[in-house]
């Protein structure tokens, strides 16, 4: 298990039109490291973004893809989303708010 500090869990948001209807229930996507825990999430979140307490944590892997390029074969690198639910009392994520 690597050494991962609060501040390089969190990759970057997913903005899709997905996940910005699921904003309005206090859910926030990332991307984030592949071998980070829902505890280091929760903690990077609530480190991170002042005035926010997590409720709930799901984590999904992401398996690397398969692409062509002629006759080469590659794969894609494999990913991490988290789908963070923050508490009703809790402060929105403010990188979200010009979107």
């Amino acid at each position: 298990m690597a050494d991962i500090k609060y501040y390089d869990v969190i990759l970057k948001p997913v903005v899709t039109e997905k996940s910005m209807n699921a904003m309005a229930e206090k859910k926030y996507t990332f991307l984030v490291h592949p071998e980070a825990n829902k505890a280091q999430i929760r903690e990077a979140v609530e480190k991170m973004f002042e005035g926010t307490k997590v409720k709930k944590v799901n984590t999904m892997n992401l398996p690397g893809k398969k692409r062509r390029r002629g006759l080469v074969v590659g794969k894609t690198a494999k990913r991490k989303k988290a789908i963070v639910a923050l508490t009703e009392e809790s402060k929105d994520i403010e990188i979200f708010q010009g979107l």
